[in-house]
């Protein structure tokens, strides 16, 4: 069962950082994404999506294989190569997987200018090793699919970060 994460961040790079530990979690076995997007609402209020995959990319390079493969067929592989490039392009620019665009983008309307947020689509529910890797980031839960109980303790285990962060802060100034 997909579980839905929307985390909010005072930053707009962040959201980024806080993606770059899911991919090292989901590397060491931790957690399996299905998709990890970042929202960053700039300072104009233009809001910016950083999808996780490029998915025009991948159908020109997929485009390009088969256009070529065509194309040898009817001993033409660099119009093949083009047009088969071109058409993957278009069909990866018009397909959308993971976490619905106008979804996110409506989320982040709510965001504050200079801010951001991530957008997590995982496996199964956040275990207690996630939630000590996400210790340290802060932020705020917006959203999420998670049982009330589990977003508890994500929102425990962010808010433990501005604790800490905040302690050590106040240390800082008293010497």
């Amino acid at each position: 069962m997909h579980k839905l994460i929307v985390v909010a961040y005072d930053s707009e790079f962040k959201a980024e950082e806080v993606r770059l530990d899911f991919l090292k979690m989901q590397k060491s076995y931790l957690v399996a994404l299905e998709d990890a997007v970042v929202v960053e609402k700039k300072q104009d209020g233009k809001i910016k999506l950083h999808q996780m995959y490029n998915l025009t990319a991948r159908g020109a390079v997929g485009g390009g294989f088969w256009g070529v493969l065509i194309g040898l067929i009817f001993m033409n592989p660099l119009l093949g190569l083009v047009v088969g490039a071109g058409a993957g392009a278009v069909a990866g620019a018009l397909s959308d997987v993971g976490i619905n665009d106008d979804f996110m983008k409506q989320l982040a309307e709510k965001l504050t200018p200079g801010t951001s947020a991530l957008f997590v689509l995982v496996d199964a529910d956040l275990t207690d090793k996630v939630l000590d890797e996400l210790r340290g980031t802060g932020g705020t839960v917006l959203q999420s699919s998670l049982s009330h109980e589990n977003e508890a303790k994500l929102q425990a285990a962010l808010d433990d970060a501005r604790a800490t962060q905040e302690k050590t802060e106040s240390a800082q100034e008293k010497k």
